[in-house]
């Protein structure tokens, strides 16, 4: 897109980090504003000449949503409304919201059901629940006020720059500092694991095509691999013992498994994964393993 613009506002919460953007902090085509996505005033200054909104900014992790759901009804609902309602007054060419599989609930173990657009909502834990309203608010948005909105709902990432709080990366990093890999209660809780390039060329493809109003479900090539088998990967990549194991006490709500269906956006959009999962994980641990000046300071942050 060498034609286009990027203005990227962002609280710099706890999980914000500037290095990430150092390749493109210099860039001309590139701003960067420091603020709230719950404060209008901020919001409708940064937005007045925008033509299209890429909605990424939420609270995410779902153990912090459980210690303390505030922030998340927050972040999730109250700022996407801020969004909105900015949004419609300078009159975006397109709203772009990026979501969560997890507003879907939970699915069997045992069972071949996946996630689709069509799937009802059934939110489990107060980050799910914030995402699940904050996509209503979207689509209510489109509906009443014509808003020109798309969705994404995606399943867990993995890749480069994850904050080490998150399941793959906070094994990655366990490790490499000696100490346990965690694992919730039995650790059979089924994850679709999507990489991190395969999710931008899908939030790439629906703003780049026609489809105002539609909601694409976005998933990865994993086939139902367990978070104990991802464990028992990264062990075995980095050389190290399952002796590293540890199992932890389960999580209150903790939903079993997610799979998603992405056939509607390959169908209607062209875009599949291409990354698979061994192959990239293993890159991944590298990635890590020779980042640990990124990591390590993140790690300390509360």
């Amino acid at each position: 897109h060498p034609k286009d613009s990027i203005m990227n506002l962002d609280k710099l919460t706890y999980a914000g980090n500037l290095e990430n953007l150092a390749d493109v902090e210099k860039n001309p085509r590139y701003t960067f504003i420091h603020g709230d996505i719950c404060d209008p005033e901020t919001v409708q200054k940064a937005l007045t000449g925008v033509d299209v909104v890429v909605h990424f900014a939420a609270e995410s992790h779902v153990d912090r949503s459980i210690l303390e759901p505030a922030p998340f009804i927050t972040t999730n609902i109250l700022g996407t409304y801020t969004l909105l309602e900015a949004a419609t007054k300078v009159k975006i060419s397109r709203f772009h919201h990026v979501s969560t599989d997890e507003v879907f609930g939970s699915l069997e173990l045992v069972s071949s059901s996946k996630f689709n657009e069509r799937t009802p909502y059934d939110p489990r834990s107060p980050y799910s629940a914030s995402k699940a309203s904050s996509d209503h608010l979207v689509r209510a948005y489109h509906e009443t006020y014509g808003l020109p909105v798309t969705i994404t709902n995606c399943s867990n990432n993995f890749g480069p720059y994850h904050f080490p709080e998150k399941f793959i990366p906070l094994v990655i990093t366990n490790i490499l500092e000696g100490k346990k890999a965690p694992v919730y209660g039995d650790g059979l809780h089924v994850r679709d694991w999507l990489y991190v390039e395969d999710h931008c060329r899908a939030i790439d493809a629906v703003l780049t095509r026609e489809g105002v109003g539609e909601t694409y479900c976005v998933g990865g090539l994993t086939q139902d691999i367990n978070n104990l088998t991802v464990v028992k990967k990264i062990l075995a990549m980095m050389g190290k013992s399952e002796d590293m194991i540890e199992f932890v006490k389960d999580r209150p709500g903790h939903d079993r498994r997610y799979a998603i269906d992405w056939t509607k956006i390959q169908r209607e959009l062209g875009w599949q994964p291409q990354h698979d999962f061994d192959t990239w994980l293993e890159k991944t641990i590298e990635w890590y393993e020779s980042h640990e000046s990124w990591w390590k300071p993140l790690k300390a942050r509360k």
